[in-house]
């Protein structure tokens, strides 16, 4: 096998590519433990529903969202319901599918909970950027998922 060994500048890269996917995280898990708490997993998955029409999602569009498994998904969704912050329902196009809706309660936990989180994002990692370096980073996360999820199953793009 002919190994094209990454040089310096690629291993710099990718070192520090690495400490980002560690530590960030955590940063993020951290605060919305303590200010919410919710994992990250689970606000993804609020955040996600609270953006819907009619704040309800087919179960499989947040599994696809955040490449979890349809069980992961389940059993985070039934932690979510248990709380009251999101409804289970058979999805009246598709007998075989269910969806998942936002409760009254869970758009409050959201709206409550998305200031802090934005906070975190900022300052974390948008203030750490000059707007040059910004633009770089939306151009590097839109062409990565490209390398990594060719079929397009994770979406990339916030708007999706």
């Amino acid at each position: 096998m002919d190994v094209r060994w990454l040089d310096d500048r690629e291993r710099t890269a990718r070192v520090r590519f690495a400490a980002v996917m560690e530590l960030l995280p955590g940063v993020l898990d951290s605060q919305l433990r303590r200010d919410a708490e919710l994992t990250h997993f689970d606000y993804f998955v609020l955040a996600m529903l609270s953006e819907a029409p009619e704040r309800t999602r087919r179960m499989t569009h947040p599994a696809a969202q955040t490449n979890a498994t349809l069980p992961r998904l389940s059993h985070v969704v039934r932690r979510l319901e248990e709380r009251g912050l999101i409804e289970r329902f058979p999805c009246p196009d598709d007998a075989r599918a269910t969806n998942a809706r936002l409760t009254d309660a869970g758009w409050d936990k959201v709206r409550a909970t998305a200031p802090g989180h934005v906070a975190t994002v900022r300052e974390h990692v948008i203030d750490a950027l000059t707007e040059e370096q910004l633009d770089q980073l939306a151009e590097i996360t839109a062409a990565v998922p490209g390398k990594l999820d060719p079929e397009g199953r994770v979406a990339a793009d916030p708007q999706a």
